[in-house]
């Protein structure tokens, strides 16, 4: 829930949609228009602190501010 508080805290205004999805197993992936940015799966670990959001960051582009900014 961290990593999605992080988005929505830092670019509300350019998230159309935000959707979490429920699983077992220790499933934790994040998937930006149908690239993913994170999987817990794959790397084999747990995200540091800020990975997600610095990933999405970099996803949406660095001219794209963080809100409020």
């Amino acid at each position: 829930m961290s990593a999605a508080n992080d988005i929505l805290s830092n670019h509300q205004h350019i998230v159309s949609e935000l959707t979490l999805i429920p699983a077992t197993g220790g499933v934790f992936e994040v998937v930006v228009d149908d690239a993913t940015i994170f999987s817990k799966k794959s790397l084999g670990r747990h995200a540091n602190p800020n990975e997600v959001l610095d990933l999405f960051a970099e996803m949406v582009g660095a001219d794209v501010n963080r809100h409020g900014n």
